[in-house]
């Protein structure tokens, strides 16, 4: 770990005459995460599974909660382009980002403005407007942190700057668990809601920040060449309807785990908050050495070793049938947070680092379109899942749904990835420095 702090200390360093604008772009990068974890995770993850409850809402209006922002990557295309001519990404990027997190903060005064039979409505009208604009802002965001962010050092980079940033959400998770402890209800939430407030402000300064590299448009311009020019990649294709079913099947379970710890298996809230705290832990420590690995071997051949992860943690779910829930629930939490910390990393850096500069925008745009419609379609299933279950044996939603969802992902890790994402003849990292 010496090496992780000596890297955040260089990453941070103030004050530098000769900082140049990549360098300040990583510094900055990592400054306005932090107060958009804090945000996101005082307001999202189980937190707002409480607050939804609280709302009034059922087990399908959260996984249809859930599946508004998987949806709301469908933007992402018209954004790519839209950036043909908005060649001031940081500006965009910052009012996309700004408008996203005020709208979600402006979900706390629901019940203090409207009725309580126009309290589910008006959330998800609120949560959609903005998760669009978050998703709007995070095409923009992608294309930015590419330019910024050498290729050689992408890898240990985002390793470092996701560390750093999990371990401000295990610490968040913490403080808000106990917080809704010692003031449930009302007091709790107007204090999430307050700092979430202050932390609008606080990412918007590190937005406005940010260096502004010059944008190198499509070579096809804003025709629809540009559109069809990602379907021409083979390889990217099954890629990414490999990963648009996996995300399907995954997220008919994994979204709703809180849920069901909370109101299934009636787990208090500072419980829960503390297992999903352990998996971010995991993931906090695993993202610097995920990032290491990148660096010395191929990101398809690290990616294979993601998913049987993430399907083990669902399929571990069975195993309530003979030990104690909460130690399953350990397991489960940690596997999932080493196998997320991996696919997030690598599957990032598949994206910028292996398609062309100049269309990069669209290729990423499609991408979060595929995997937005399969991660809209698995939350409302598997919310419709329980739903339909509640009249049938408690281990059935308690775990029986999350393990044969588990199974499933685990016939498509073995049988059909190894496949999809076999080696090419080219090491990831030198495709990078070939098209960034």
């Amino acid at each position: 770990m010496g090496s992780l702090l000596r890297g955040f200390k260089q990453s941070l360093a103030l004050g530098r005459p000769s900082e140049s604008e990549s360098r300040r772009g990583l510094r900055i990068s990592i400054i306005e995460g932090i107060p958009a974890n804090i945000l996101g995770n005082l307001l999202g993850g189980p937190l707002q599974t409480v607050y939804l409850t609280y709302l009034g809402f059922t087990a399908f209006h959260i996984g249809l909660v859930m599946a508004i922002p998987p949806f709301a990557l469908l933007v992402q295309v018209l954004i790519a382009f839209a950036m043909q001519s908005w060649h001031n990404r940081r500006f965009y990027l910052l009012l996309f980002a700004v408008v996203h997190r005020l709208l979600w903060v402006a979900t706390g005064l629901i019940p203090l403005t409207f009725p309580d039979d126009a309290w589910i409505p008006v959330y998800l009208a609120l949560w959609l407007t903005s998760m669009i604009a978050g998703q709007a802002g995070g095409v923009i965001w992608t294309s930015m942190m590419a330019d910024i962010v050498p290729a050689a050092v992408r890898g240990k980079y985002f390793g470092i700057r996701n560390t750093v940033h999990w371990a401000v959400v295990c610490l968040t998770l913490l403080a808000g668990g106990q917080l809704m402890d010692w003031l449930p209800g009302t007091k709790g939430f107007v204090v999430l809601f307050a700092i979430g407030a202050a932390c609008v402000f606080w990412n918007g300064w590190g937005l406005a920040n940010y260096p502004n590299p010059p944008f190198q448009p499509s070579e096809s311009g804003k025709s629809l060449r540009m559109l069809l020019l990602p379907f021409k990649d083979r390889r990217f294709l099954s890629s990414t309807f490999f990963i648009s079913a996996f995300i399907l099947l995954q997220n008919i379970v994994v979204p709703l785990f809180s849920y069901v710890m909370l109101e299934i298996m009636a787990l208090g809230t500072g419980k829960v908050t503390l297992i999903i705290m352990l998996q971010n832990l995991v993931m906090m420590v695993s993202y610097y050495y995920w990032g290491v690995l990148n660096s010395r071997y191929s990101t398809n051949a690290l990616l294979l070793w993601t998913f049987p992860l993430i399907a083990a943690s669902c399929a571990i779910w069975a195993g309530m049938a003979v030990v104690p829930a909460i130690l399953v629930l350990i397991v489960a939490h940690a596997l999932l947070g080493f196998g997320f910390a991996g696919y997030n990393l690598l599957v990032f850096n598949f994206l910028i680092g292996d398609s062309p500069k100049s269309e990069r925008p669209m290729y990423v745009a499609l991408f979060s379109a595929f995997t937005g419609i399969a991660g809209f379609i698995g939350p409302i299933a598997g919310g419709w899942l329980y739903d339909r279950a509640s009249d049938g044996p408690l281990w059935l939603r308690t775990y029986g749904i999350s393990a044969f969802a588990g199974i499933a992902l685990l016939v498509l890790s073995v049988a059909i990835a190894p496949f999809v994402f076999r080696s090419s003849n080219r090491p990831f990292s030198d495709s990078g420095k070939t098209t960034a």
